[in-house]
């Protein structure tokens, strides 16, 4: 009776690990969570979006009161009038146009990307995407923690969980890991259940904390006394709410997911990928829509948790502190209402995690693979999100678990992004020569680079953990990139015609390709290597040779396509041309294409450079050059095990 032989342990759990992955990074394959993406032109409501964005931008109404009021004292309602107005006269004006810029849901770092090149350009992205994990892991720990806050606060369950708000922020990061191992699809009807929920509970909590601010008089008589005797006059107070709305920064959260959810859009029937009009349209009202929502409750939430609560309350320790709204939920409505209010606050905290660990797959997986610079398994969801759950780990406990410690990281992520963006816009205005939203633009660049500058001045560690974020993903994409020096990544090889005539003509007899630097491209040069190349390898007269010569374009990019193109120089010599960012990379593809449509084992001739091999290699590895011959021999090898069907690499 036959068996059937069951695989290793080992090779199973490899294989769940890695699947999908060779779907992913390819042109038009999918490099996110989900299992496919949406067909062209499909998609949900502009306003279901919005939920989905919402559980990200919403949920910090769970914490960003309680913030503002530590941040900013008596200040807080006048400063959040400030952030208000940045919000609507700036963050929104400059995603909505990186919405027109940008509609498949690249973001701001896209357009930046197109405006630089070279290594340049990498470092810059590079250092954007630190600044983007900082941003979207800070979100998962500062959710989770103030999650955990809100457990731990609860009236009813204070007794049972104090003094374990550690562990049950890591178990909800851990769970949150847990989702994304088995599978995670975005449920926009989720998010739209949940956001539905948590902003008519916020309705209600804010309704009442006003009618108790209205009833009471002497509420807003205190207020107003304590606010002078602190500050003055108006315009003193005009004056330092301008100064501290830095600290509330964390209500800007939300636009860059907003831009990045723009593919689950549904457009118009005419809408084309090149052209997506309607997606353009409803992105933008999704994100005015937005804004507005979360502008008033800013301000509504603001004013009455600063008159109601006490100061006290919102300093570390105080009932108030990260749960400001749940603090007169219970307050005034009572321990049900409260619980109800907290269950909810909860689920929507961790939707958000969810929604940044979905923002962390989505966007890594786009820039890293295509520079080379992650290793392979880098274009798995799994593997990733084993490294991004420790990190979160991590995190968490560098913080304590605490709101208040990670809300200057959060805020310096949330800045620098809005910051990139509102220059790059600017940028574009100026490309169209657009000269009013060009100033406009510049502006705003100028409004939130002082945010951002305060904001690190102000509080520091928000840029040392962004730095080492930079410097964690600068580091591994160089080692990644040098582990992957001498990989072939041409991703397909092309003929033009005259080529294609050269490859048959050459396939009777044997395949010789000398490898040449172009020069002047004389009768001189061609005739000189021809002979030098015979007297190095020793060889008759009557062998005939092509000439192959590669351009080096753009050495910082990794994969890319090759098209050969053939020319008859002075009557005689057959040379192909390609430009590559490698050469060696190159000269290796078009050996083994010419192996394959022609079932003959090409030979290539090489001089030896001349130089230090250390230097030589540097070359290779940063501008696509140095050391030409051994380094193609090695990638040769690499992709091709078999020695006897290998091309030949001749050196003299």
């Amino acid at each position: 009776m036959a068996t059937t032989e069951r695989p290793p342990s080992t090779g199973r759990l490899r294989a769940w690990m890695l699947e999908g992955l060779s779907d992913m990074g390819k042109s038009g394959g999918h490099t996110g969570p989900h299992a496919q993406p949406e067909p062209p032109h499909k998609g949900q409501r502009w306003w279901r979006v919005m939920c989905l964005t919402g559980v990200d931008y919403f949920s910090t109404l769970g914490y960003q009161p309680g913030i503002a009021a530590l941040a900013a004292g008596l200040i807080s309602p006048l400063a959040t009038i400030v952030l208000v107005l940045v919000t609507l006269a700036g963050a929104l004006p400059v995603y909505r146009r990186v919405a027109e810029e940008s509609p498949h849901g690249e973001g701001s770092i896209a357009m930046l990307e197109r405006l630089l090149s070279f290594w340049k350009g990498k470092l810059f992205v590079l250092t954007l995407l630190g600044f983007a994990a900082t941003d979207f892991l800070i979100t998962i720990t500062l959710s989770a923690a103030d999650a955990s806050t809100h457990l731990v606060e609860n009236p009813h369950l204070t007794n049972a969980l104090q003094g374990r708000q550690m562990l049950i922020t890591l178990l909800l990061v851990a769970l949150l890991g847990a989702v994304f191992l088995k599978g995670f699809l975005e449920a926009i009807g989720v998010a739209v259940a949940l956001v539905g929920v948590y902003l008519a509970l916020n309705l209600v909590v804010v309704i009442v904390g006003l009618w108790h601010v209205l009833t009471a008089e002497h509420v807003v008589t205190d207020w107003a006394n304590a606010l002078t005797a602190q500050h003055g006059n108006v315009f003193v107070m005009i004056g330092v709410a301008l100064i501290v709305f830095p600290k509330l920064a964390l209500g800007l959260s939300g636009f860059e997911t907003g831009v990045a959810v723009m593919p689950h859009v549904k457009g118009d029937p005419g809408d084309t990928e090149e052209h997506p009009t309607g997606r353009i349209r409803d992105a933008k009202k999704l994100l005015t829509t937005a804004a507005v929502i979360m502008s008033a409750f800013l301000i509504t939430s603001s004013f009455v948790t600063t008159l109601l609560i006490p100061e006290k309350e919102f300093k570390p320790g105080g009932q108030a502190n990260g749960r400001a709204l749940a603090y007169l939920a219970h307050q005034y409505l009572g321990g049900a209402f409260g619980t109800v209010y907290d269950v909810s606050t909860i689920a929507i905290l961790w939707f958000a995690g969810a929604s940044a660990m979905a923002g962390l797959l989505n966007l890594m997986p786009r820039y890293l693979p295509r520079y080379g610079m992650a290793p392979h398994w880098a274009r798995a969801v799994r593997p990733m999100v084993i490294v991004f759950t420790l990190i979160a780990f991590l995190v968490t406990w560098i913080f304590d678990a605490n709101v208040d410690k990670q809300g200057g990281a959060y805020a310096t992520g949330v800045l620098v992004l809005i910051s990139s963006a509102a220059i790059a816009v600017t940028i574009a205005a100026r490309k169209a020569r657009q000269r009013r939203w060009t100033i406009g633009f510049a502006v705003i660049s100028v409004v939130f680079l002082y945010t951002t500058v305060v904001n690190v001045i102000e509080r520091p560690d928000g840029v040392k953990i962004g730095a080492c974020f930079i410097v964690g993903i600068i580091l591994v994409s160089l080692l990644s990139r040098l582990a992957r020096a001498f990989e072939l990544r041409v991703t397909s090889v092309t003929l033009d015609p005259l080529a294609e005539r050269f490859i048959r003509d050459m396939a009777s007899r044997k395949i010789r390709f000398i490898a040449n630097e172009p020069g002047h491209r004389d009768k001189a040069e061609y005739r000189d290597k021809i002979e030098q190349i015979r007297a190095d390898n020793d060889m008759p007269e009557q062998e005939d040779f092509v000439f192959v010569e590669v351009t080096v374009t753009d050495p910082s990019e990794f994969e890319a396509s090759l098209t050969v193109r053939g020319e008859v120089l002075h009557g005689r010599y057959r040379v192909l041309t390609l430009e590559s960012a490698s050469i060696p990379n190159a000269l290796a593809a078009l050996l083994l294409h010419v192996r394959d449509i022609t079932g003959c084992t090409p030979h290539i001739y090489f001089e030896w450079t001349e130089g230090s091999p250390f230097a030589n290699f540097l070359r290779f590895f940063l501008f696509g050059q140095g050391e030409v011959a051994p380094v193609t021999r090695e990638v040769l090898r690499e992709a091709e095990p078999d020695r006897a069907r290998r091309p030949r690499v001749h050196t003299g």
